[in-house]
């Protein structure tokens, strides 16, 4: 693949092999949206497409946008088998450019290898919750914290079910920013009551965790 006919600088295509070429497990994305409706679609269906022409472990697929969804594109990062992939939870909304990026193959690798690099002992205290916590994190292109703490929560929803990660690009989607009232990046809502700002380690999240599910 050219130059021209994939959506990456020289520096990230070169990059990439390092990210993806070794992971443990496939990884399918399928994105929830439709290219002739907005540039963000169709950008973000080059951008799977160029990957997955390059990469054997990931696969693409599109389907047609969701009534249940305000925001497009949605990015659903599956596991698994490719006769049954499994939906962990991770999302993705708008597309991923700048450190958004990042995030993205934060998310695949946090699937690909079931979210071994969160701590033990978090791991542990995952596995008693069993009750549902949906996360918000509200990012922006230019922001290298949403970055960060996109990490932590991706690899939580892999490891328990009963958590769903939303990584959300907030410069895409600026009624999504004031429907929370949102002054500071990255912004994270737990269950669309607890709120955290900036960048906090896996126990605070899980305290975080805790309140909301205690406030739900």
């Amino acid at each position: 693949m050219n130059e021209i006919s994939h959506p990456f600088d020289t520096e990230t295509w070169e990059q990439l092999p390092a990210l993806f070429e070794k992971l443990p497990e496939p990884v399918h994305v399928i994105m929830w949206g439709d290219p002739a409706m907005s540039e963000a679609e169709k950008e973000t269906a080059v951008l799977l497409q160029s990957l997955t022409e390059r990469f054997s472990q990931l696969s693409t697929q599109t389907l047609p946008r969701r009534i249940n969804y305000d925001f497009y594109p949605v990015l659903g990062i599956m596991g698994g088998l490719a006769a049954e992939w499994h939906d962990f939870g991770v999302r993705l909304i708008g597309l991923p450019n700048g450190y958004a990026m990042t995030s993205f193959v934060t998310a695949v690798q946090a699937v690909s290898f079931r979210g071994m690099t969160l701590e033990a002992m978090t791991r542990i205290k995952l596995k008693q919750l069993n009750r549902p916590v949906n996360i918000e994190l509200f990012s922006a292109a230019d922001n290298e914290a949403g970055a960060l703490m996109a990490q932590p929560l991706f690899n939580m929803a892999v490891v328990n079910e009963q958590v769903r990660t939303f990584f959300i690009m907030s410069d895409q989607f600026p009624t999504a920013v004031d429907r929370y009232s949102l002054n500071y990046l990255p912004h994270m809502v737990l269950n669309g009551r607890v709120h955290m700002e900036g960048v906090v380690g896996e126990e605070e999240i899980l305290k975080q965790i805790a309140t909301a599910v205690k406030s739900s």
